[in-house]
């Protein structure tokens, strides 16, 4: 028990002081706590609808009354709620799961991209999508509550009004 305790205590001096014992501040995001968000959705609709509308620039748009380019290639950027939101798709798997590189405005340069999961599953009520937000800058709680405010609420609307697709 003893070693482990000084093994621990050395690499945290490693990290934080110099070779003449000097304290150094981290300056790395990756020492800092990062924010996470774990979402789900039930909608009574086809996932296929809420993969396409996802991934569909004007569909996206409509179904977040927010402006959005989209596409549905892996590699390739999207843009939404006018702006605010940029990202890459990292990882695409039709009608089943979306992977991608987020981040807002309201990120510094030196944050890095967080990471969007997306995930689409059969449900008897239709459909369930599961939302995993993750490496969110430190103290950036908000986008809890924007998913549900500015995501959620309005697909629900929408794919209540709009099932025929």
């Amino acid at each position: 028990m003893m070693i482990y305790f000084i093994s621990i205590f050395e690499k945290i001096e490693f990290l934080f002081f110099n070779q003449n014992r000097n304290f150094i501040p981290p300056t790395s995001n990756s020492l800092l706590m990062k924010e996470n968000v774990n979402l789900e959705l039930i909608l009574p609709v086809t996932l296929a609808s809420v993969y396409e509308a996802w991934l569909d620039g004007q569909l996206h748009s409509a179904m977040t009354d927010g402006e959005a380019t989209c596409s549905n290639v892996e590699g390739e950027t999207y843009s939404t709620w006018d702006g605010y939101i940029t990202g890459t798709n990292l990882k695409i798997v039709p009608n089943s799961l979306i992977e991608q590189s987020w981040r807002t405005a309201d990120f510094s340069d030196s944050d890095e991209d967080s990471h969007l999961k997306i995930e689409f599953n059969e449900h008897p009520d239709g459909m369930k999508l599961t939302l995993t937000h993750t490496n969110i800058p430190e103290g950036q709680t908000q986008y809890e509550q924007g998913w549900k405010e500015n995501y959620f609420e309005p697909m629900t609307r929408f794919f209540s009004e709009y099932t025929d697709f």
